[in-house]
């Protein structure tokens, strides 16, 4: 299913309106050449080009179509008119002078392979002057040299005079496309067209899924008996067949989206996340844009499609158009699958809105209305860290909020969003809101009869642990009136100890409370004892202890108290709760 969305999609990039956004036909590829050759008709070096353009701190090469590379392995394979330094000139920069030597014999023997009639073509005529006569002490004099030496970078010819590379000249692509098409590979039924054809051995890696090997990891791929069935031992590609076509298109097609900068994917934890429609659609991005750390655009995004799911207008899209979505993590040197899911646009919508409904929550006047999940993974994340984000947590969170609204979300979230909240004794929005987005999906996933939490204070709760958080944050208010200015409150003391062992600290803070009422104005102590009577109505007895879902429902008790009392209220309103305060 994956492999035969990624070729759809292939085929339909081949056909973008858009000739730069189109994909390269079978046996080419996108390929980022850093330093180019510009030679003359005579194979005289001319020029060593630098093709980099500096886009903020770090220069990125510029992309050319070029004859597709081979696999690459501890052998030597060289690739058509295009290669590493070391292919290309065979000059040494790791000290294998020997096997420099056989890298660019492999890489002339490649060109000298060519049918007699594409040697014939005036660039391949000055490729073979130039590598006959290759001068290094002309190379070194280039300004560019040492940083091309360097890297071993990547590099090509061009014909001056020529916009194309040699490489794009007509008669090397046909060469090039037509050796692709020929080959004695064994045929079988391919997995994803289900046409019988020859079958690719090892396919093309797949570059950009951050965490896997710099040089490529694969999807597909046997390396070892324990892997292999049938007695399909020879031919690696045998036991999971796929064409030669099939496993480019799909190839290219899915390094097309891990591209650098590309608006289709985006990291989720460990997980490289991409995503794309079945066809040409305004809300192809979509995912990206919601979720990615992007406070303006990532709100606008949320509200278009909120308001094409409240609406049911979609406007252009196709309310029933399949969107894709595929999370894709490192291990070794092969790929993952994290979570995919294909659903349709509206349920995408659907999941989304309920997602954002989830977290739904009473925050300042600085807390963003639709928090990007990055913001959400950081709260939870030791000091507040990028790096220290537990690595399944992201992946685990879109794989559930994908799955429906029933999904329940990853319990480490709830663990993650307690443990911070206990640890630095801080419930900010974040850490609140991932708390009752995860209890809500839990009572949803169990069918519990019990309510869910509303975004603001619910009066009608009355669960205990939700009950003993308004109780702590009363208590913290009473203290803060009683001792304005203080530096720290019974939160900073005793929060870890009142979320997870109630009984154990609340007839201490009661009897403290008494001494802090005594500094207050009549009127005040008044509020107050009607407000802890209110909220201690439903409390029997303090519990021993609290299991980790009622220290979340204990911060999001004190988050919503807390909340409250920062909430303007008017004259007439009779909640019990201090009135005319302000954030």
């Amino acid at each position: 299913m994956i492999l035969q969305a990624l070729s759809d999609y292939y085929r339909r990039k081949c056909d973008d309106p858009d000739p730069a956004q189109r994909l390269p036909a079978f046996g080419l590829e996108q390929k980022e050449i850093p330093f180019i050759l510009e030679i003359s008709t005579d194979g005289e070096l001319l020029q060593l080009r630098d093709t980099r353009e500096l886009q903020g701190k770090k220069k990125v090469a510029r992309v050319f179509r070029v004859p597709q590379g081979v696999k690459k392995t501890s052998g030597v394979a060289a690739n058509l008119l295009w290669d590493t330094l070391e292919y290309v000139l065979g000059v040494d920069t790791k000290g294998k002078p020997e096997r420099v030597a056989e890298q660019h014999a492999a890489f002339r023997a490649r060109i000298e392979a060519l049918p007699e009639v594409v040697r014939e073509d005036a660039g391949i005529q000055a490729v073979l002057r130039f590598l006959h006569r290759r001068d290094v002490a002309q190379l070194e004099r280039q300004p560019a040299w040492n940083e091309a030496l360097e890297g071993n970078a990547v590099m090509s010819f061009r014909l001056h005079g020529d916009l194309d590379l040699v490489c794009q000249r007509p008669a090397v692509v046909q060469a090039a496309l037509s050796t692709a098409g020929a080959d004695d590979a064994p045929q079988a039924m391919c997995l994803v067209t289900g046409e019988r054809a020859p079958v690719e051995r090892l396919h093309a890696s797949i570059k950009g899924v951050w965490g896997a090997q710099t040089s490529g990891a694969n999807i597909v791929s046997f390396n070892a008996r324990a892997f292999e069935s049938y007695g399909k031992t020879e031919r690696q590609g045998e036991n999971a067949p796929v064409s030669r076509a099939a496993a480019f298109a799909y190839t290219t097609a899915l390094n097309h989206l891990l591209r650098k900068d590309s608006p289709q994917r985006m990291q989720v934890g460990d997980a490289s996340t991409v995503f794309w429609a079945e066809r040409q659609d305004p809300f192809e991005t979509i995912f990206g844009d919601i979720f990615q750390d992007n406070p303006d655009g990532g709100t606008t995004a949320v509200r278009a499609l909120l308001d094409a799911v409240h609406s049911g207008q979609w406007g252009e899209s196709d309310e029933n158009l399949r969107y894709h979505v595929l999370g894709l993590a490192p291990n070794a040197a092969r790929i993952s699958i994290r979570f995919y899911h294909c659903i349709t646009l509206c349920e995408l919508g659907q999941r989304i809105a309920q997602h954002f409904e989830d977290l739904s929550l009473a925050r300042g006047p600085h807390d963003p209305q639709y928090p990007s999940l990055f913001r959400l993974l950081t709260a939870v994340a030791l000091q507040n860290k990028a790096d220290n984000i537990p690595p399944n947590l992201g992946g685990a969170i879109v794989d559930a909020l994908l799955a429906g609204p029933d999904a329940p979300y990853p319990s480490l979230w709830l663990n993650a969003a307690v443990g911070r909240c206990r640890a630095e004794q801080n419930i900010n929005y974040p850490r609140a809101a991932a708390i009752k987005a995860c209890l809500n999906r839990h009572i949803r996933f169990r069918q519990s009869t019990e309510k869910e939490f509303l975004p603001m204070l619910d009066l009608n709760n009355t669960h205990p642990a939700y009950r003993l958080g308004r109780l702590f944050a009363v208590l913290e208010k009473i203290q803060e009136e009683a001792s304005p200015g203080l530096n720290a409150t019974i939160r900073d003391r005793y929060y870890g100890a009142a979320s997870s062992t109630p009984v154990a600290v609340f007839t201490t803070l009661l009897r403290l409370k008494n001494a802090h009422l005594k500094k207050l104005m009549p009127g005040r102590v008044t509020v107050f004892e009607k407000l802890l009577g209110e909220v201690l109505g439903p409390v029997d007895d303090f519990p021993k202890h609290l299991q980790l879902p009622d220290q979340g429902r204990f911060a999001l008790g004190y988050y919503h108290q807390r909340q409250d009392f920062f909430t303007r209220k008017s004259q007439d309103t009779d909640h019990g709760t201090p009135e005319g305060e302000t954030a």
